[in-house]
């Protein structure tokens, strides 16, 4: 959808719906500014796509959207996109199915593998890496846009019906709740942090400031040719890359160290400089290794309770029959061994729990922390 008549024609049937199923698209596989390339709607039977990047106004598409009740699959992310591209903020109630599916059980969460479940319908994968930001846009994608919503409403449906079987709407509803809040929130990181990649935790105070050196190399690169890291240099790469140079302290990059085809010219002489930079620091310029502050070192105690406290939520969770991490994530645990709360608001409030989530697990706080 790209012609404001058309457009206008669709917020009045968004007016007039009971409720919208909803999915996005972003470029973040092809763009290190992502932005929001599509948006796909379902409603009253019918579905739409509206195309964000056709120079629209939206800001009455966003207006009528907001109060209706919304159905999406992993909507943290829609939501994101969606308040970051048009100020959205959804004020109407919000059905996850990605969230049903784990309050029920279910070991394949994806929407296709739940589709298939439920309906016996194979939905085509191939639009899964396309760039979305690139038109003119294929009838084959926007077939398999549309069919990102053309089955929630169906599916909600039915999932809704297994929860109220099991007694876990009121669960769903809060975890849904507390997700659309979570969304509003801008996720924030510290600069000076944030090229502690996963894994880095592994890596000796000298091998961080080649870390440091060569994420900052892949960065900058990143940005200004606006393409994702990942396309520059994996993380992978930059590990391999490191044990290298901390081995080869004298060595040039090439021949010695096998670089993927693109780092070469411009990319090859700074990532060498990079190198150098980090090979040059002495140890009080290395960055610092994450420990613990000195009162947060675990006591025999304190792990004791935890693992008491681990083991009977995961019992728990196989009697309901989910995963321990959806009845309680292990920060939630940790924190609640370490402050031993006594009532359910201070499970709230110390472990960050939903309210039912720590109503199950007051019978382990006053087993195990008391």
């Amino acid at each position: 959808m790209r012609e404001p008549a058309a457009l206008a024609a669709l917020v009045e049937r968004i007016g007039a719906a009971e409720k919208v199923a909803l999915d996005t698209e972003a470029d973040s596989l092809h763009s290190y500014f992502e932005k929001l390339c599509l948006i796909q709607l379902s409603l009253e039977g019918k579905h739409y796509i509206v195309d964000p990047l056709a120079g629209l106004d939206l800001g009455g598409f966003a207006r009528a959207l907001a109060p209706k009740p919304l159905i999406f699959h992993g909507a943290d992310y829609d939501l994101r996109m969606m308040r970051a591209a048009l100020g959205f903020h959804a004020r109407g109630a919000v059905f996850d199915t990605m969230i049903a599916a784990q309050l029920l059980g279910i070991e394949q969460i994806g929407l296709a593998a739940l589709i298939e479940r439920y309906f016996a319908v194979t939905l085509e994968k191939t639009g899964q890496k396309s760039d979305w930001s690139r038109r003119p846009l294929s009838a084959r994608q926007l077939s398999y846009a549309a069919d990102d919503t053309r089955f929630l409403a169906p599916l909600a449906e039915r999932l809704a019906g297994e929860l109220s079987e099991k007694g876990r709407l009121e669960w769903h509803a809060e975890s849904c709740r507390a997700m659309v809040q979570a969304s509003g929130r801008d996720k924030l990181r510290d600069p000076e942090d944030a090229w502690r990649i996963a894994g880095a935790g592994r890596l000796t105070r000298r091998q961080l400031a080649y870390l440091r050196e060569i994420w900052q190399w892949r960065d900058g690169h990143a940005r200004r040719a606006n393409r994702p890291a990942f396309k520059i240099f994996g993380n992978q790469q930059i590990f391999e890359l490191i044990a290298w140079a901390e081995s080869h302290p004298e060595a040039a990059l090439q021949p010695g160290f096998k670089l993927p085809r693109n780092i070469r010219g411009t990319l090859l002489t700074t990532l060498e400089q990079a190198i150098a930079r980090a090979a040059r620091l002495g140890a009080m310029e290395w960055p610092e290794l994450r420990r613990r502050e000195p009162g947060e070192r675990p006591s025999a105690e304190f792990l004791q309770r935890f693992d008491a406290l681990r083991g009977e939520c995961a019992r728990m969770a196989r009697e309901l029959g989910i995963a321990p991490s959806t009845l309680a994530p292990k920060a939630a645990l940790e924190a609640m061994a370490r402050s031993r709360p006594q009532s359910v608001d201070e499970m709230i409030e110390s472990g960050r729990l939903l309210r039912w989530q720590a109503e199950l697990l007051r019978g382990c706080i006053d087993k195990f922390l008391r």
